[in-house]
């Protein structure tokens, strides 16, 4: 998921996955553990991790696809519900079950009668708010879909494309799950009428464009509503310097599509043996404690704790949009294209 500002671990080194003693995990840009959690694993184990980020996770799992009868690691991390079917359905995954995926939540886990993949951490999609700029303009932030599209917020949303975004993505099968077939396309008419702005990926839409953000503020951006996370807001408060008291930014909670993102082990893994140590690595307590303030997401392991800051400042939506990951594989492909020629013609 989008929101991190480092990445840690072992980069690349110019040792190949056809090394025995090197486990390479392929993964999205977003990717993020602790040193020391990543060196625990390396000792613990005896392999050295070897990290290549792939651009978002559309274009990871694209080129992971292209790549699969050689592929360019082991194990793949940041498939999403969103694009699992794709994965999937491309033979990307050999069956492994970790040790420990007898923890993971059930309402998380999927592909459970072959083991392909395993659930690592889950997050809500959601508009951000800019607090400064409602309290400066007198105006309720939104709290909803249908708010959105009210005149009051007019030429003020950035949203992600869905062709090339994740979160993009994400915010679309919201508006699907939320006014059904006969439904979204006429709400997409209303947000683009009312100035929705789309650019192509989460790091410009929230970065640049969100007056709220840290990055957006330096950007001079000026669209104070923005498709990010939920546990976006936590971000601004940790790597400010100082701390406010509260988070600048909020969500709005009627607006959120649960996100899961899994793992899996390549199916032509030249270090299987590694790629399976690996798994059973990152659903861990240790990791699973480790990825809130890396990763900015929640863990899928269940009694693992998260800091007290991604509470208060990240919790979780309460009743967020969701769908039926077999809905997504069968209708994903056509709602896109639907909404390209929609919004973006």
């Amino acid at each position: 998921m989008a929101g991190t500002l480092a990445a840690c671990g072992s980069s690349d080194g110019g040792q190949g996955s056809g090394d025995s003693k090197t486990v390479t995990l392929v993964s999205h840009d977003s990717w993020a553990a602790s040193k020391d959690v990543i060196a625990a694993f390396e000792k613990q184990s005896g392999y050295k991790v070897n990290v290549l980020k792939d651009g978002d996770a559309g274009q990871a799992v694209n080129k992971a696809i292209l790549t699969k009868d050689n592929p360019q690691g082991d194990v793949f991390f940041g498939v999403d519900n969103t694009l699992l079917s794709r994965a999937l359905d491309n033979g990307l995954f050999q069956p492994y079950e970790p040790k420990g995926a007898d923890r993971i939540a059930p309402e998380y886990r999927a592909d459970q009668d072959k083991h392909r993949v395993t659930p690592i951490d889950t997050g809500d999609i959601c508009v951000n708010y800019d607090k400064k700029y409602f309290a400066d303009h007198k105006l309720d932030p939104p709290r909803s879909f249908d708010d959105l599209v009210k005149p009051q917020y007019k030429n003020l949303l950035v949203t992600e494309n869905a062709s090339t975004s994740s979160p993009g993505l994400g915010f679309l099968l919201g508006t699907a799950a939320k006014y059904g077939d006969g439904g979204w396309e006429g709400y997409w008419n209303k947000l683009k009428a009312n100035g929705v702005k789309v650019v192509d990926g989460w790091e410009q839409a929230y970065n640049e464009e969100f007056s709220g953000s840290a990055g957006g503020k330096k950007a001079k951006g000026d669209r104070p509503l923005v498709v990010s996370y939920a546990s976006s807001p936590p971000v601004e408060v940790v790597y400010a310097d100082p701390k406010p008291t509260a988070a600048p930014t909020g969500v709005a909670q009627g607006t959120c599509f649960r996100q899961v993102e899994y793992a899996g082990l390549l199916s032509n893994a030249k270090n299987s043996k590694g790629g399976k140590a690996f798994l059973d690595f990152l659903v861990s307590e240790r990791f699973q404690e480790d990825m809130p303030l890396n990763m900015y997401v929640y863990p899928v392991r269940e009694g693992a704790q998260v800091p007290p800051e991604f509470v208060k400042y990240g919790p979780q939506a309460k009743d967020p949009q969701t769908m039926d990951p077999a809905k997504i594989a069968d209708r994903r492909d056509q709602w896109v294209k639907s909404w390209t020629s929609l919004v973006l013609k």
